[in-house]
């Protein structure tokens, strides 16, 4: 059974991750487009990983077959450039074949929708139940295909970039003459990240570029313990920044010139400051349910909503269309901005922050302290916990069927079960969800205080660890 999570369908090569799932979820989506009036064309695109170009070609064999034109990115391609993609060329539907930041063991595919944006909740539920009663699935071969006009090959990156570069300040970036070293782990970006970096005169250092289908032993994640050589070339080096991204590049990650992780968390909240307070943009921002608070001080501060929607970036890009929102994101390094594509991007994140600091012209410590004068500290800590089966369902009847809490030190002040558990308290928060793409449990605890989250976060592994 192919189950799509909170980023696509992801799963093991090999085990569901095979030709046989491949084709049969690209039939589901072929029946459901002939069925309904959407417009028969799509972007098709592949990573970096093991079986994606493969899986890419596998996908148009069969919506080709079934007389919908495929336009194939003819190179690996990150996430959001297919999304990009999508939009520019008006098409109702892209699929970037890829499993983002899971480990090499992992291969997926990844629907996009009219705009370029993630798809819905309902639409994968309709191609999941498509699924269970598909008969004979077509292909034909992508030379017949070409033969009968059905599929295309292109090549997209300078309108991209370009689009990229149409958004930011280039001309203040030169002007600072910034040095930056960048690790695109093995991924998609490393390309495209250079190309902007040169163009806006960055010094420019890139690592771990080549091409490694087990991403360096690594999981392709953009977080301080997978970016340790990262930090090391920003300090050998005298770098002004350091940029990592995941393996299809649309997470961010930062360090700054004293080789200090910077918190997704806190990148957005710099950014979200930076285009109220510098750029003189107006407007709300959207966060997840594991997303900082510091968002609603800010956003307040300018008379402005912090909404909070659940996990999953679909949902992130609902909200920045509903409620005008200047900006999105998610305390996994993933955000997007009003203008540019409705998914997130780890490279167009980049351009900005680089505008961001040459604007300024103040280093990235000096930033993060003078936010933090402003409105407070505020202490974040993330645990993912491995989960087999058993403990799954255990977990399940305890948390979201009893309704179970542990005894906390502290008043609750509410409690929120529309996206797993998170439990609201004066001055601390904690949540706690199933991960949509591995087998795990998330937790997130954010605080004003570093003893109070502590002590939170301590209460609660105790409780589900018994």
């Amino acid at each position: 059974m192919i189950k799509f999570g909170t980023g696509g369908w992801r799963a093991i090569i090999g085990d569901e991750f095979i030709k046989s799932n491949i084709e049969l979820l690209a039939q589901s989506l072929a029946d459901e487009i002939n069925d309904h009036e959407h417009g028969k064309e799509i972007v098709i695109s592949y990573d970096r990983r093991f079986l994606s170009r493969e899986a890419a070609t596998w996908i148009s064999q069969v919506l080709t077959a079934n007389e919908i034109k495929v336009y194939f990115i003819n190179s690996v391609c990150p996430t959001p450039m297919t999304m990009f993609t999508v939009r520019e060329m008006g098409v109702d539907f892209g699929i970037a074949v890829t499993a983002s930041h899971n480990a090499a063991l992992y291969n997926g595919v990844k629907i996009i929708l009219k705009g370029g944006r993630d798809a819905s909740i309902e639409f994968t539920d309709k191609l999941e139940a498509r699924m269970t009663s598909i008969g004979a699935i077509k292909s034909i071969s992508c030379e017949e295909a070409k033969d009968k006009g059905l599929i295309e090959y292109i090549n997209p990156e300078n309108r991209y970039i370009d689009g990229i570069l149409n958004c930011i300040d280039v001309d203040a970036i030169k002007r600072k003459n910034l040095k930056v070293v960048v690790d695109p782990m093995h991924g998609v970006s490393a390309k495209y990240l250079q190309t902007i970096l040169y163009i806006v005169r960055c010094e420019c250092k890139l690592i771990h570029d080549w091409h490694d289908t087990l991403f360096g032993k690594r999981v392709p994640s953009p977080t301080l313990e997978s970016l340790g050589r990262l930090k090391y070339h920003v300090l050998s080096g005298d770098y002004d920044l350091g940029i990592g991204s995941d393996g299809d590049g649309d997470r961010l990650a930062v360090f700054d010139e004293n080789g200090e992780f910077i918190h997704p968390n806190m990148i957005l909240s710099l950014l979200y400051y930076y285009l109220l307070e510098y750029k003189g943009m107006v407007g709300p921002v959207v966060r997840n349910m594991s997303t900082t608070h510091l968002l609603d001080k800010i956003a307040a501060s300018y008379g402005q909503i912090a909404y909070e929607v659940p996990v999953g970036f679909k949902h992130i890009s609902n909200g920045m269309e509903q409620h005008g929102c200047v900006i999105g994101g998610e305390s996994s390094g993933g955000l997007t901005i009003a203008g540019h594509i409705r998914g997130k991007d780890a490279i167009f994140a980049t351009a900005l922050f680089l505008e961001m600091i040459s604007i300024i012209d103040k280093p990235v410590s000096e930033l993060i302290k003078n936010l933090e004068n402003k409105y407070g500290k505020h202490f974040f800590r993330e645990n993912n916990i491995s989960l087999d089966k058993s403990m799954k369902v255990l977990l399940e009847d305890l948390i979201f069927k009893q309704k179970a809490l542990p005894g906390f030190d502290y008043e609750i002040e509410k409690t929120d079960y529309s996206d797993g558990l998170k439990i609201y308290f004066k001055n601390s928060w904690l949540t706690c969800r199933f991960s949509g793409t591995e087998p795990m449990i998330r937790i997130f605890v954010e605080s004003i205080d570093e003893y109070e989250l502590e002590n939170i976060e301590s209460k609660f592994k105790e409780f589900i660890s018994n």
